[in-house]
C-alpha cells in the first residue's frame, strides 16, 4: 500500500463544483447519537447535556422527548444542540422524570424537521417515542410494504418503519411489540426508546453501532459513548450487548435477549474516525486505540523525514503514534480555525478554491524547508487531500509524504455512515500511484488491514470469522443488503418542505 516518485506535483485537480470542493463533502459524515435517561428530576437538561457531548456525531439537528407521567413533551430543532438547547425557558417546556435525545446527520432522508428524531407516535397502549443511531438496510423494502398495506409516512426517516412495525404488532405489551418490530429490521441500530414509565434501549444483533449504559444519582443512563457520561459526571456500568434489549423502570432494570447469539462485530470506524478519543468503546480507550494506528503506520511505511504533521484534529492521535514509533519530531504544522462551521460557498470557482483556508492553514514556521510526514485518518474523494498538500508545498515544504492510519476505503457504508457511491470514492478507481499523483504528494501509503486489526489488540483480521465490520475496506458486509438487492426506489416523499 505504498505509492512512491520523487518527482513534484504536476498533476493538476479537475475542475470542481461546489459540492466536490466543499471540504465537508470530502469526509465521512458523523452517523447520529443517542441519549436517554429515567427517573431523574431533571431528564431534560441532563439529556441536553449528553447531546452536547455527542455533538461530534451530527450537526444537523437535535431533539428531546420527555415524559411527565401524563404527557409527552417534544422539541426538535435544525441546528446544533447549543442554538436551542442551552435556553432555561427550553428545557422548561420539556418537564418529567424521564427523556430522550438525538443528534441527527442524515444518512437517509432530507435535513427538514418532520425527519427530526425522536419521533413519536401515539398506539393504542400509550405513547412511544423513539431515537435511532445506524441505518436500516431493509428500511426501504419494509416502507413500501407498509404504504401498501395503508400505512401513512410523515417522514422519509428509516427509523419511522420502527413506528409503524411496534404500531401493527398483535403482542399485548408494548416492549413485546417492540422486540418484535426487531425482529422485522435489518442492518444496524442502536436505538433508545421512550414508552409509558419505561426507557428501553436496543442494540442489533452483530452491536454494529454502540450504546452504553451507564448511573447518575442512581438513575440509569444509555448514550451512544463514554463521553456523554463523562460530561455529566454519570458513572460507567457497561456495554449493553449486541443483541441485547434493556428495559428499565422503577423496578430497576431487565436484560432481554430475543435474538439467537451472534459473536460480535462492532464498526471499526467507531475507533478510526466516529467516537470522540475521550471515549472508551468496548473497552479500548479511543485515542490509545488512535496512536497505535499510527505506530502500526509508521512500522509498515517508514520514510526520512523532519517533522510529522497531523491534518487535525482526527490526524492528532495518529501521528502522535508515528512520531514516537519513527523518532521524527511531532509538530503542528496546520492549524485548524475552530470558529466556523460549515464551510460557505462562493459564487466563483477562484474564490472556492481558498476555502479550506478558513478551516485550515499552514504554519510556516514549521513547515517551511521541511520533509513532512502528513498524517491523516482516511481519504474518501481526496479533493481536500488535494488542497492540503498544496497548502504544505505553498508553505515551502520541499517534500510531503502523505500518511493515512486506516486502509483505502473502497466500499460504500450502508450502516449509518454517509459514503459516497463506489464510483466517487478514490481508492475504489484509482490504483495506489494514481492516488498519489492526483493528491500531489511524493509518496503516499495506507495503513493495512492487518495493521489496523493489530493495532486493536487483535494478531490480525481473521477471514472466517472477521472481529470488526470493516466493509469499507473489505467488501465483507455482515448483514443482508435487502434494498440494495431489490433496488427499492429512492424517492421517498412526493412533499418538499419549505426550510
Amino acid at each position: 500500500m505504498f505509492g512512491d516518485s520523487r518527482t513534484p506535483r504536476s498533476l493538476n485537480p479537475p475542475e470542481l463544483d461546489d459540492e466536490e470542493f466543499d471540504p465537508e463533502a470530502d469526509r465521512l459524515r458523523e452517523e447520529c447519537g443517542v441519549f436517554g435517561i429515567f427517573g431523574h428530576p431533571e431528564a431534560a437538561a441532563i439529556t441536553a447535556l449528553g447531546l452536547h457531548a455527542l455533538q461530534h456525531r451530527g450537526q444537523e439537528a437535535a431533539g428531546i422527548v420527555s415524559f411527565d407521567g401524563k404527557r409527552y413533551n417534544s422539541e426538535r430543532r435544525l441546528g446544533l444542540v447549543s442554538d436551542h438547547f442551552s435556553k432555561a425557558s427550553t428545557i422548561a417546556r420539556l418537564p418529567g422524570e424521564a427523556a430522550i435525545g438525538h443528534v441527527r446527520y442524515s444518512t437517509l432522508g432530507e435535513t427538514i424537521l418532520r425527519n427530526v428524531q425522536p419521533l413519536f407516535a401515539e398506539l393504542n397502549s400509550g405513547g412511544f417515542a423513539v431515537a435511532h443511531n445506524g441505518n436500516l438496510t431493509n428500511g426501504l423494502t419494509l416502507r413500501r410494504e407498509l404504504v401498501q398495506s395503508g400505512a401513512i409516512y410523515q417522514s422519509t426517516s428509516d427509523t419511522e418503519v420502527i413506528l409503524h412495525l411496534v404500531a401493527r404488532s398483535r403482542r399485548q405489551r408494548l416492549v413485546e411489540r417492540f422486540i418484535e418490530a426487531l425482529r422485522c429490521i435489518e442492518g444496524a441500530y442502536a436505538l433508545v426508546a421512550l414508552l409509558n414509565k419505561k426507557l428501553i434501549g436496543a442494540r442489533d444483533p452483530l452491536g454494529i453501532r454502540p450504546l452504553v449504559l451507564g448511573e447518575l444519582d442512581g438513575h440509569y443512563i444509555l448514550a451512544s459513548e463514554t463521553c456523554a457520561l463523562d460530561i455529566i459526571g454519570a458513572r460507567f456500568v457497561r456495554d449493553i450487548e449486541n443483541g441485547e434489549v434493556v428495559v428499565i423502570s422503577e423496578d430497576g432494570i431487565e436484560s432481554l435477549r430475543p435474538f439467537p447469539p451472534r459473536p460480535m462485530r462492532p464498526c471499526i470506524f467507531e475507533y478510526i474516525y466516529f467516537a470522540r478519543p475521550d471515549s472508551v468503546v468496548h473497552g479500548r480507550s479511543v485515542y490509545d486505540v488512535r496512536k497505535r494506528m499510527g505506530a502500526e503506520l509508521a512500522a509498515e511505511a517508514p520514510i526520512e523525514a523532519d517533522v510529522v504533521v497531523p491534518v487535525p484534529d482526527s490526524g492528532v492521535p495518529a501521528a502522535i503514534g508515528y512520531a514516537r514509533h519513527s523518532g521524527i519530531p511531532f509538530e503542528l504544522g496546520i492549524i485548524r480555525n475552530h470558529y466556523i462551521g460549515r464551510t460557505f460557498i462562493q459564487p466563483t470557482q477562484s474564490v472556492r478554491e481558498l476555502g479550506v483556508r478558513l478551516k485550515h492553514s499552514a504554519n510556516r514556521a514549521v513547515v517551511n524547508g521541511k520533509r513532512i510526514v502528513l498524517i491523516d485518518d482516511s481519504i474518501v474523494r481526496g479533493t481536500t487531500s488535494v488542497k492540503i498538500v498544496q497548502m504544505m508545498r505553498d508553505a515551502g515544504a520541499r517534500e510531503v509524504h502523505f500518511r493515512i492510519s486506516s486502509p483505502p476505503i473502497t466500499h460504500p457504508d450502508y450502516y449509518g455512515i454517509d459514503t459516497p457511491q463506489r464510483e466517487l470514492l478514490l481508492a475504489a478507481t484509482h490504483s495506489l500511484d494514481e492516488m498519489r499523483a492526483y493528491i500531489g504528494c511524493d509518496t503516499l501509503a495506507f495503513l493495512s488491514v492487518d495493521g489496523i486489526y493489530r493495532a486493536m489488540g487483535e494478531a490480525g483480521r481473521d477471514p472466517l470469522r472477521p472481529q470488526f465490520t470493516d466493509h469499507c475496506f473489505t467488501g465483507d458486509y455482515p448483514t443482508l443488503l435487502t434494498d440494495l438487492r431489490e433496488e427499492a426506489k429512492s424517492q421517498l416523499s412526493l412533499l418538499a418542505e419549505a426550510s
